[in-house]
């Protein structure tokens, strides 16, 4: 399947939202690619009994690896040459088994430097609603 991404600022106004998507159920496997790409091989992230003997219920995906996914989900919406910027914060863990849903919306357009842009709010939640990213990204647009 061939996705194609914007190249030109894309028209956005306040209160339009991210197509939203979902990425799951997260699998280990998905975590033990991600390591190997990522280069995280933290064992918390992959050895149960090192993540029990942490403290915690059992391995866990790195935050990076849903963080990339929203990147991706966002520059698929706006394309890389629109980002100007784009800031995320884990909230919670992602375990395995949990089904992550992607959504975003734009809380405002303005001028910034000479440019149109949006302000534009993000978010990663598992199944339960639960918020595991929250994030923000400031895009150019069309004027």
């Amino acid at each position: 399947m061939t996705t194609s991404t914007p190249t030109a600022p894309v028209a956005l106004a306040a209160g339009d939202e991210m197509p939203s998507s979902q990425f799951g159920p997260l699998t280990r496997s998905h975590i033990v690619r991600y390591a190997g790409s990522g280069g995280d091989f933290n064992p918390i992230h992959h050895d149960e009994e090192f993540a029990r003997a942490a403290g915690m219920p059992g391995v866990f995906g790195m935050g990076l690896l849903h963080g990339g996914v929203l990147a991706q989900r966002l520059t698929a919406w706006v394309g890389l040459a629109n980002i100007r910027s784009f800031r995320i914060r884990f909230t919670g863990q992602v375990w395995p088994g949990d089904l992550l849903s992607f959504g975003g919306r734009v809380t405002g357009v303005r001028e910034a430097g000479g440019q149109q842009v949006a302000d534009l709010e993000l978010v990663v939640t598992r199944q339960s609603g639960e918020p595991v990213i929250k994030g923000s990204a400031v895009v150019q647009v069309a004027r």
